[in-house]
């Protein structure tokens, strides 16, 4: 029976060596942290939010990067099965707003505990402090190689010098993001030096930063069922309807973070337009008689004291900041064309997104291993035998609501069926 060595403690790392020693191999799990788990146990808010609990096929219309990869892991291990796995482990599991899938106390602890008592239970071998520095490899016997697998895993080398021998590899070091958890860039790395190519890395689910002065005048405001609209790239467009965040660099919430896995690539291009639609229940003529009944309601009074049940109070200095009509001019006297500009600025409010923020506020990670070096139905590399890439240092990644943790899970399991 192959030795198998799984480098990394997290999410994917740990699904990897519970099924794998499932079905019955020798497991060694190589964590350099002091613990198992660290970037698990801040996810979702420190809720764990696991799974999302939608049928298959949605889940690939939530994945960003290379969603078609992810068929036979979504295929073989769904979310319905990430529900049974927790709940057969013993934590008790709750379906909320959005089929976002959490263990019922709302604690990521209870699925970190769950996990390390099952690698406990199985006997997997875990070593924590242990930073593996390379993965070991040895030519293939001509009659051995295929065309481009030529190499073959024979161990693994630590950082303190000690070589670990074994007849699989797992990669599961996750990516850049939240390097607090010791995100090292480490898997990346160990690729790289046995000639996988590395899909250029960015921030990912992460706040964005906006140019205008007047947005960070709105700091600590929250917009709920606004529509955000980002055109990028040629006839692409980010919208989506929802909540988002005003801070004092520029933009976060939901919004903003599943809009940043979208744009990022388009944003080293340089800054992107971004409307945000504050009524977008109201058509244009709906809109424009609910200015007209206000307007005539406080038709003696200043523009600035009349939007006060339009807009909440932060935003109404800004709104008529920006639509340049006189904040003292009375109601009555403003004409048809301001208020047909002033009723396009409530559905199109314009700001520009000139960057993302940093790796230590990203909830994932963008780019990585590239996908067409990895055999989708196996998860083995393409190029060295017995060496094995899942989850997030695979340049794969998706939205929120459960479904970055699903692709490790997935993966997860594809590997561990394909051991040999």
């Amino acid at each position: 029976m192959a030795k198998v060595c799984v480098i990394g403690g997290g999410a994917a790392g740990m699904a990897a060596a519970i099924f794998a020693a499932e079905r019955g191999f020798p497991v060694h799990l190589f964590e350099q942290n002091e613990k198992l788990g660290k970037k698990l146990f801040i996810t979702g808010k420190g809720r764990c939010n696991f799974t999302n609990a939608c049928e298959k096929d949605e889940l690939f219309g939530h994945v960003v990067t290379n969603p078609r990869f992810l068929y036979s892991a979504f295929n073989n291990f769904n979310s319905q099965d990430a529900i049974r796995f927790f709940e057969q482990l013993g934590v008790r599991t709750k379906v909320e707003r959005g089929n976002r899938a959490f263990p019922a106390s709302d604690h990521s602890s209870d699925i970190i505990r769950a996990m390390e008592k099952r690698l406990q239970s199985l006997d997997v071998k875990v070593h924590l402090k242990s930073r593996v520095q390379k993965v070991l490899t040895e030519p293939l016997s001509p009659s051995e190689a295929d065309k481009k697998q030529t190499r073959q895993v024979t161990g693994i080398l630590l950082e303190n010098g000690a070589v670990i021998d074994c007849d699989a590899v797992i990669l599961a070091t996750g990516g850049l993001s939240y390097p607090s958890t010791g995100a090292t860039g480490d898997g990346l790395r160990i690729a790289s030096s046995l000639g996988h190519t590395v899909q250029k890395t960015r921030p990912a689910l992460v706040p964005m930063e906006t140019g205008e002065d007047y947005i960070p005048k709105l700091q600590g405001l929250s917009l709920r069922n606004v529509t955000l609209t980002i055109p990028y790239g040629k006839k692409k467009k980010f919208q989506e309807f929802g909540e988002m965040l005003f801070t004092h660099f520029g933009i976060s919430g939901p919004l903003a973070l599943s809009a940043s896995s979208y744009i990022g690539r388009a944003l080293e291009d340089g800054p992107l337009p971004a409307f945000i639609d504050l009524k977008p229940a109201l058509t244009d003529e709906q809109l424009d008689a609910r200015l007209l009944r206000e307007f005539e309601r406080a038709r003696n009074k200043e523009l600035k004291n009349a939007v006060a049940s339009l807009f909440p109070a932060k935003l109404r200095p800004v709104m008529i900041e920006v639509c340049g009509i006189p904040a003292d001019k009375p109601v009555n006297e403003i004409t048809r064309e301001e208020r047909a500009h002033f009723r396009q600025l409530v559905k199109a409010f314009p700001f520009t997104i000139t960057g993302l923020r940093g790796y230590n506020e990203a909830i994932i990670t963008q780019g990585g291993i590239h996908v067409k070096e990895i055999n989708p139905s196996t998860m083995e590399s393409r190029l060295v035998q017995g060496f094995y890439v899942i989850g997030e240092v695979l340049d794969v990644d998706a939205v929120t609501g459960g479904f970055n943790l699903q692709i490790a899970w997935a993966t997860a399991d594809t590997c561990a069926a394909a051991l040999h």
